[in-house]
């Protein structure tokens, strides 16, 4: 199984983030995003003609959108993180997996405007995510409410892992999350995950600071 990757991309990092969780090996092939543009090359279109990363290839199967590449590894090797089994669970599962479109629109461009200078009204992408980070607090403050701390249901599910990356980059983007307690200890609780991986920006739980509840930020 291929994996075509880009170290600093949140999309690239959620797929290897979640084959990782299932211990599954990907091959990965770097693709020269930043500054060689090698996504929108000729070559590249041939394979996603979107010329988008990440792309991942089982076989005769190619997919170029991170969230089906999150369902299609849960499916393969951990269908329990695709939720209860429930209609409603299902349902509410593919809606966190739309959030997270919007957070990659929000939250990810103010980090690609900040940190690669890709063009974007950045006022408007910080805005929208703040947005999104207080539907997200209000969501998971009231999950925690119900003794739970994950997006749905009692255990992680690719919602999570959907959702996860863009919200802990954040801060690259000028978006802080010192204001957003609920989702600081959720956050806590996907990176203390068996099998959690890193990657530039996101470090393991241990090299965090002391819990939102004690006064500190995560």
């Amino acid at each position: 199984m291929i994996l075509y990757d880009y170290i600093l991309s949140a999309s690239c990092y959620k797929v290897r983030l979640m084959a990782a969780l299932l211990g599954i090996k990907l091959d990965l092939v770097a693709v020269d995003f930043h500054p060689g543009r090698a996504h929108k090359s000729a070559a590249f279109r041939d394979l996603n003609p979107a010329g988008s990363i990440p792309v991942l290839v089982d076989g005769d199967l190619v997919l170029t959108e991170s969230t089906a590449m999150l369902v299609y590894l849960a499916q393969i090797a951990g269908p329990q993180w695709l939720g209860e089994a429930s209609p409603q669970s299902a349902a509410r599962v593919q809606n966190w997996l739309a959030f997270s479109g919007r957070l990659n629109s929000s939250l990810g461009l103010a980090r690609l405007h900040d940190m690669l200078h890709f063009p974007a009204d950045i006022t408007a992408c910080r805005t929208a995510g703040h947005l999104c980070l207080r539907e997200l607090e209000a969501h998971l403050t009231q999950v925690r409410l119900e003794g739970r701390i994950f997006l749905e249901g009692t255990a992680p599910s690719i919602a999570d892992i959907a959702c996860f990356p863009n919200v802990a980059l954040a801060p690259d983007g000028g978006v802080e999350l010192r204001d957003y307690p609920s989702v600081r200890l959720w956050q806590r609780a996907v990176r203390s995950l068996p099998q959690f991986i890193e990657m530039p920006g996101i470090h393991r739980l241990h090299d965090l600071k002391p819990a939102p509840h004690s006064g500190a930020a995560a």
